[in-house]
């Protein structure tokens, strides 16, 4: 008499990006998640897929004058100026503590004002322990090309991603600007560079003046918009990635509930990451993955990701 069949209990939310494989397709996004040892009394972190580190560069940086966060009617513009403690502090002093969470899953966030500069972050995290990949922000400006960004120049990218991919000992995820305007062809610049994965969008670029004043409400003038107010034209770029790339999308921008994840699966993501909501509400992205679970346990979805790519457009 053969053994009886176990049924798996639920939808399996397991997700495989650039060979990391996730419990969940929720992550916790870069710069809204400090260094990930701040939410572990807040969330279970052995629920959510994984949590991207604040950026991580060469030397300590202070960032911006304040204010350097407003909040908008959907959303919010940050000029925070990445703000951290570099990548040597964040390793003898971050990372020995990050280790002993359960079940943390750590991308590392990469970014360097040259690209030796990231090259150099990248060489001292490979040889550190427990990260699983990185993730490059080719949105911060090159000051060795008069402050031009890397993410919107196809060469510039072409050239960071390149050789940033040719010293890392880990999957290498691409951090793509929207403020380009074929996000397609950023995103096939950075797979033709060896990229791993893509994870798109971040903030758009934007300015809000006090009406008062008549001055920027932003110490930096400008600064990024994220939050609800970019959903719509964020899905619409991942979209418009799935078809020009093979790699794995990670997709973001504006997800506040399950429903909003499941759009930008749908859209070609196969995960997604959380950031804004999680000013909001500290408990956003354990929630939302969650609430993922329960969606594809209502809607007879065996796997997530089945949804992958499923609109019908």
């Amino acid at each position: 008499m053969s053994a009886p069949t176990t049924r798996a209990k639920g939808p399996d939310m397991r997700v495989n990006v650039a060979g990391v494989e996730l419990r969940s397709p929720v992550i916790a996004a870069s710069g809204t998640f400090g260094y990930g040892v701040e939410f572990e009394d807040i969330i279970s972190i052995d629920r959510i897929g994984a949590f991207v580190t604040k950026g991580l560069s060469r030397e300590p940086m202070a960032g911006n004058p304040t204010p350097r966060i407003i909040e908008t009617p959907a959303g919010m513009i940050n000029a925070i100026g990445l703000q951290n403690m570099g990548v040597k502090a964040f390793i003898a002093e971050k990372l020995p503590k990050i280790l002993k969470i359960k079940g943390a899953v750590i991308i590392a966030n990469v970014f360097g004002f040259t690209i030796e500069d990231c090259i150099e972050v990248i060489h001292a995290l490979n040889d550190a322990p427990g990260i699983a990949m990185y993730e490059l922000n080719a949105s911060c400006p090159n000051t060795s090309h008069g402050g031009m960004v890397f993410g919107t120049n196809h060469e510039l990218l072409f050239d960071l991603a390149s050789r940033c991919r040719a010293v890392s000992k880990r999957p290498l995820m691409v951090k793509l600007s929207p403020n380009v305007t074929s996000i397609g062809l950023m995103a096939r610049v950075a797979a033709d560079a060896g990229a791993d994965a893509v994870s798109l969008v971040n903030t758009f670029l934007a300015l809000a003046i006090d009406v008062e004043t008549r001055r920027p409400r932003i110490a930096n003038v400008t600064g990024g918009l994220s939050g609800p107010a970019i959903k719509p034209i964020a899905v619409r770029m991942v979209n418009e990635v799935s078809r020009a790339v093979r790699i794995p999308i990670v997709g973001m921008g504006g997800i506040v509930r399950a429903e909003d994840a499941v759009e930008f699966m749908l859209a070609g993501a196969t995960a997604v990451q959380v950031g804004t909501a999680s000013y909001a509400d500290p408990r956003a992205v354990e929630n939302i993955a969650t609430d993922l679970r329960k969606w594809c346990a209502s809607h007879d979805i065996a796997h997530v990701s089945e949804l992958t790519g499923a609109a019908i457009l």
